[in-house]
């Protein structure tokens, strides 16, 4: 039997790796977008302050850049030392992506960073504008082909397991790259990596107004945030709901999760905004819900049904009875390939074979499962409702702050040119907010995946290496060490380059000059900051 500690503590290492990783990524993703409006305003006009404006965000950019690559290099090692068993066992399927990401999309970036940096003075306006717009594409890329892969671990179509090799192989690697969970978790998370950008540079430029520092280019860089933050926020939400949409089909047990809901509603199902889930009693507590919304976002009309939790695992129930013949066959003709019968039981039941594993849990021969092991098995097919109900409803509630705060800063700054300081000072203290977000947004998606580490197809507790949880325990000491240190790193270069300003050289780009424009003391003393951009 697989051990089950060496599991989860392999589990919460790659939580940990990846959660800091991704504090990187969205950064990345955004800034690199809004370098490109921003230098394409300097190519249009060619004022001097847009020349300004772009190098100092793109200071910010090669910081977050270095490290966000650094820490995702370290994440993708983890595959082979700490999931050997996943690698073996789906790596025909899920290396491809990984694979077409490198030569693709992080080459592309890796090769025309150091030119974006150095060649101000080297290239025309236009041609650098061009770099840094591949810059930009190329980190959007690197994003769409990790979540096809992440996207096939969600739902694995395109693939089937083949009991001669004892692994998953492609049948159709169209199917892989547009499957709609992964196309939907792109933009989503791409839309996301776009709001946390602006919000960052708004926060930043507010800090500068406040400050009274540099508003030539925290004027510039504030209406581009509130314009870009303005359609990025509002396409969170849009994208997120098609992400809902793709779990009706594809992840039931994970929409259900999210809900809290136990029991199939009565179409169109409704929404539950707050409440208190409850496991062992298999209800959830004070919920106060709105009619209707959930079998629209879910299943767009006023007739399709949204399964709940219970009628779920009854079918889980089924799936695992069948698995269990499903896993006799395959141990059939792993001792004699040309077992015609085992082949033919296979073939009818091997869409339930991940199913029939679960039981491995608990016993080395699933065959001899009783329907008390088998019922605790379909139990484990129900991720932890709690943190999935309570992440989705505090990430979707941030998405509508964001949302209400780059409208008003839309208002302020383009339409009434006029911003208040008590708004200015709103905007740097919501910085953490986006970061906060997407790392619910993660938890989320992960855990509602649990138990499955390809869903429906490999438990997560057979993916793992064959390494001893005093092994485990270590490198993630050493992991939180090493991750901590390089925090500490980020955030000190940024606080260097933020207190530094437009003029600062921790990136020697060409060029320079500061940005020097300033309030009159009447102005700075004012409740409210004029805005000519």
């Amino acid at each position: 039997m697989p051990d089950l500690l060496v599991a989860d503590l392999s589990r919460w290492q790659f939580a940990l790796t990846a959660m800091y990783h991704f504090l990187f990524v969205p950064l990345t993703l955004g800034l690199s977008m809004i370098l490109v409006v921003m230098e394409g305003a300097y190519v249009m006009t060619g004022k001097e302050v847009w020349r300004r404006t772009t190098k100092f965000w793109m200071n910010l950019f090669g910081i977050n850049f270095v490290l966000g690559v650094a820490t995702g290099i370290t994440m993708e090692f983890q595959f082979g030392t700490n999931w050997s068993y996943y690698s073996h066992y789906v790596g025909d399927v899920f290396g491809a992506p990984l694979a077409i990401e490198g030569l693709m999309a992080f080459f592309l970036e890796a090769t025309l960073v150091g030119l974006m940096f150095f060649g101000w003075d080297k290239l025309s306006r236009p041609a650098h504008w061009m770099v840094t717009f591949f810059v930009a594409l190329g980190s959007n890329l690197s994003a769409l082909w990790i979540l096809i892969a992440n996207g096939w671990m969600q739902n694995p179509v395109g693939s089937e397991f083949n009991p001669d090799t004892m692994r998953m192989e492609v049948t159709n690697f169209m199917e892989v790259l547009f499957n709609p969970v992964a196309q939907a978790k792109f933009v989503h998370t791409v839309s996301a990596g776009y709001v946390t950008a602006a919000v960052f540079v708004l926060g930043v430029s507010a800090w500068y107004v406040l400050k009274n520092r540099h508003l030539g280019l925290a004027k510039r860089s504030m209406a581009v945030a509130a314009s870009f933050g303005l359609l990025s926020s509002l396409s969170v939400v849009v994208l997120g709901d098609e992400s809902g949409y793709t779990l009706t089909d594809n992840q039931k047990m994970k929409l259900a999760a999210l809900e809290a809901m136990w029991h199939t509603e009565e179409a169109p199902a409704p929404l539950t905004l707050i409440g208190i889930p409850d496991r062992e009693a298999r209800e959830t507590h004070l919920e106060v819900q709105v009619p209707w919304v959930l079998g629209l976002i879910a299943t767009r009309s006023l007739d399709g049904e949204v399964e709940g939790i219970l009628p779920l695992v009854a079918i889980a129930e089924d799936r695992i009875e069948n698995g269990v013949k499903a896993y006799d066959a395959v141990g059939r003709l792993n001792a004699d390939p040309d077992d015609a019968e085992a082949r033919t039981i296979f073939e009818a039941t091997k869409r339930d074979l991940g199913y029939g594993m679960l039981l491995l849990r608990y016993t080395d021969k699933p065959s001899t499962a009783d329907e008390v092991t088998i019922a605790k098995a379909a139990w484990d097919t129900v991720p932890h409702v709690a943190m999935s109900f309570y992440s989705f409803r505090l990430m979707a509630g941030l998405g509508f702050l964001f949302i209400g705060v780059f409208a008003l800063a839309f208002y302020f700054i383009s339409l009434r040119r006029n911003v208040p300081k008590l708004f200015l000072r709103l905007a740097v203290l919501i910085i953490p907010l986006p970061w906060i977000a997407a790392e619910l947004g993660w938890i989320l998606a992960e855990t509602g995946r649990q138990p499955w580490i390809i869903d429906g197809v490999l438990p997560t507790f057979l993916g793992v290496s064959s390494l001893s949880a005093s092994q485990v325990i270590m490198t993630m000491v050493g992991f939180t060490l090493i991750y901590g240190t390089l925090a500490v790193v980020e955030v000190s270069l940024m606080i260097k380059a933020i207190s530094a300003g437009p003029g600062a050289r921790l990136f020697p780009a060409g060029g320079g000059g500061s940005d020097t424009d300033e309030l009159s003391p009447a102005a700075a003393a004012a409740p409210s900051i004029k805005f000519d951009v």
